[in-house]
């Protein structure tokens, strides 16, 4: 792979482990459908993402997923065990996009920008969610739900078909997050 070339697949791969922190099984479900249309090649051993029958399980799961979401008392209950799935999910969809690079290169990018990506904003959407139970006593979650189901959607299509537009989204993402979260420790200060 050139340089341009990894760059590109860690974009790649870093904007569908972000959406995987939002909702886990959406971008796995818009790798496998952007595979089968033959827009996105997958590393070697990964072919099984880009399966039919890896179709209807994902699609499946993320249906089950985002409705789940709207249980109020669930909601809280899925984070717990959505974190260490998110950044599994970013880790393989990471290591999905690295097709050519070696296999060290490839894992360690994978753990390090798939899997610390994802788990980086699971655990903004947790806060997210916490702070949105104990303000509003769980009426305001199902926004919440739907701001993190649509934001891992738009994350999933730009990573693929935009890359660098879905990286500058969601460090711009971040940075709002940041400053958002330290104008509300001023305020409380």
């Amino acid at each position: 792979m050139t340089p341009f070339e990894t760059l590109f697949a860690v974009a790649i791969g870093i904007g569908l482990s972000a959406a995987a922190g939002l909702r886990v099984f959406i971008p796995p479900l818009g790798v496998n459908v952007a595979s089968l249309a033959g827009e996105l090649p997958l590393a070697e051993g990964m072919a099984w993402l880009g399966s039919p029958l890896a179709t209807a399980a994902l699609g499946v799961a993320a249906l089950v997923e985002v409705g789940a979401y709207y249980i109020p008392w669930l909601d809280n209950l899925l984070d717990t065990v959505a974190t260490p799935m998110a950044v599994a999910a970013g880790t393989i969809l990471t290591a999905s996009t690295l097709g050519e690079a070696s296999p060290f290169m490839q894992w360690a990018l994978a753990l390090v920008a798939g899997g610390g990506s994802a788990g980086a904003v699971q655990g903004g959407t947790v806060l997210l969610r916490g702070a949105s139970s104990a303000s509003t006593g769980g009426l305001g979650n199902p926004l919440v739900s739907t701001g993190e189901a649509g934001g891992s959607l738009v994350l999933t299509v730009l990573a693929i078909i935009a890359p660098f537009v879905g990286l500058a989204a969601l460090v711009a993402l971040v940075v709002y997050g940041v400053r958002r979260l330290r104008a509300r420790r001023s305020s409380v200060s």
